[in-house]
């Protein structure tokens, strides 16, 4: 990240060795979410929703698969039930875990901004109290800046991320020029997360090649049984 950016909190191996860890308990539920395509949901993901948990302190993990990603309109992705069901079965057995059909029953473009607030009023009307953070890889990091109201977004939320291999952590104080308020909402994981990408799955899955290390056995048995990524032109739209 280079050098060291006032406001920004570093957690993971790295803060541990210099005497930081997560914040002490206040009460209040801490959800971290985590959100995407999850076409198809791998162990990247997995890992990443471990790491944020571990180390920023969160009580729960909401996985929440996109129903119409903003950046992905008009590109073929699978259908959202297919998508849904991956995931599903992913993080069964993995503590304090969840996923949430939020967005695939809202209409529209899937920005996250809504869903956040969305959290924030169901707590609100539930007489609950908590914090939401938004878990990011550093290639969804790079891009927060042009995002739907992402001012708004940090003013609701704290955003946590962690690069990976040949994806390094963009300049913080650089993105902050662009999305005042930033830094101060932003909390940088140092672990070392796999370098695992969904499109090098499918494009492995077409050319009949094993995808086991990559993805829970669940899934890739997911995969198998309903033959997708089987032939990229027939993919259809997630609605």
């Amino acid at each position: 990240m280079g050098g060291r950016v006032t406001g920004v909190r570093a957690v993971g191996a790295e803060a541990s060795r210099n005497g930081a860890g997560p914040p002490a308990p206040t009460g209040r539920v801490s959800i971290g979410m985590l959100g995407g395509t999850f076409d198809p949901i791998h162990l990247g993901h997995l890992a990443l929703a471990r790491a944020a948990r571990s180390n920023v302190g969160l009580d729960e993990i909401v996985f929440v698969p996109a129903a119409r990603p903003p950046h992905k309109l008009g590109r073929p992705i699978s259908p959202a039930n297919d998508r849904l069901a991956m995931v599903e079965l992913a993080v069964e057995g993995e503590p304090a875990t969840s996923v949430s059909r939020i967005e695939l029953d809202r209409s529209g473009p899937s920005y996250t901004v809504d869903t956040v607030a969305a959290m924030l009023d169901e707590a609100a009307r539930e007489d609950r109290e908590i914090d939401v953070t938004v878990i990011l890889s550093a290639e969804s990091f790079a891009d927060l800046p042009d995002w739907h109201a992402a001012d708004r977004l940090v003013e609701l939320a704290t955003i946590a991320v962690a690069p990976r291999p040949g994806h390094p952590l963009p300049d913080p104080t650089t993105l902050a020029d662009k999305l005042p308020g930033l830094i101060g909402r932003l909390i940088v994981i140092n672990d070392t997360l796999p370098d695992i990408s969904a499109s090098a799955i499918r494009a492995r899955v077409a050319a009949g090649r094993p995808i086991d290390h990559l993805v829970p056995p669940r899934v890739a048995a997911y995969i198998e049984e309903h033959h997708l990524y089987r032939d990229p032109s027939t993919r259809k739209d997630s609605q």
